[in-house]
């Protein structure tokens, strides 16, 4: 392999591991942590590398079991292997040490329980969401459990139970916000998704019910973070009223665009305003454990 060929594969592998998701993922990851840690220690860096290089190994695995369809889609046929860049035999050999990689991190610098829950996401995002999105468009219901997950894993890398009802409804948050997320996306791009093969709920539901689905999701996605607050010790007055603003304002917000005329430019802002929300709550949600 020339210089160049391997350049240009170091510059492939952050687009095949989409970078920016896995990211996301570290920083859910790093709320559970902060949550129940209440602190920030060095340890961060290693939830962060194994977290970072497993979730970038689901994606690059994911890209590898979907690249025929990426490549009848104007939104992902630029993606590294629908666009030549890295053969389909190459990335799977990357999602592999990647995946591998991530999980021996885990391993090692938390225990069996970490890693056993980052396998656990790999089963259920490559395996089972990715075959359920090719015959039903409900996948993303059970699908939206990954996204959950991650903040877990911070939880127990710091140290907490399972089962304790914080980090149960903080990871129940996060799994209703992932469902509405998902469906916006769809709504957006769901003329693609058709093309290239995928069932969509617009060819289920018309758009003004879905608008109403959505909107349900979204309200339920609120109340869930609002009851996340009765399972914090010692809330405090200015925090509680924080949280009631920034849900009253998201719903509000929302509201508007969702009955509004439905156009390109409201599904885009009820995309941005949906992960602004998450992001705001998260971080609210850590520093106020600080």
């Amino acid at each position: 392999m020339s210089i160049k060929q391997i350049l240009l594969l170091l510059k492939t592998i952050p687009a095949l591991m989409k970078y920016k998701v896995s990211l996301a993922v570290c920083f859910t990851a790093i709320s559970g942590y902060i949550v129940y840690k209440a602190s920030i220690d060095m340890h961060l860096i290693q939830l962060v590398l194994g977290v970072f290089i497993l979730a970038g190994g689901a994606s690059a695995l994911n890209e590898y079991q979907e690249r025929n369809y990426d490549a009848k889609m104007e939104r992902t046929k630029f993606r590294p292997i629908p666009s030549g860049k890295i053969s389909p035999r190459n990335a799977l050999i990357i999602s592999i040490i990647l995946i591998f990689t991530g999980i021996l991190l885990l391993f090692l610098f938390f225990g069996k329980l970490t890693a056993i829950l980052g396998l656990f996401n790999i089963f259920w995002y490559n395996l089972l969401y990715t075959y359920l999105k090719r015959i039903t468009p409900f996948a993303v219901v059970p699908g939206s459990l990954t996204g959950a997950i991650p903040v877990l894993m911070g939880w127990i890398a710091a140290g907490g139970y399972i089962f304790e009802s914080t980090i149960i409804f903080i990871s129940f948050f996060l799994f209703l916000w992932q469902i509405p997320h998902f469906w916006l996306l769809i709504l957006k791009y769901g003329k693609e998704y058709e093309e290239a093969g995928f069932p969509t709920i617009n060819c289920n539901v018309n758009s003004k019910n879905l608008k109403m689905i959505i909107f349900s999701w979204i309200i339920a996605t609120s109340a869930s973070s609002i009851f996340i607050l009765f399972f914090i010790l010692n809330t405090s007055m200015l925090f509680l009223v924080t949280i009631l603003l920034l849900n009253i304002i998201f719903v509000g917000f929302f509201a508007k665009l969702t009955f509004a005329k439905h156009t390109e430019l409201n599904l885009k802002k009820s995309i941005i305003s949906i992960n602004i929300y998450m992001f705001l709550f998260m971080i609210l949600l850590s520093i106020y454990h600080l």
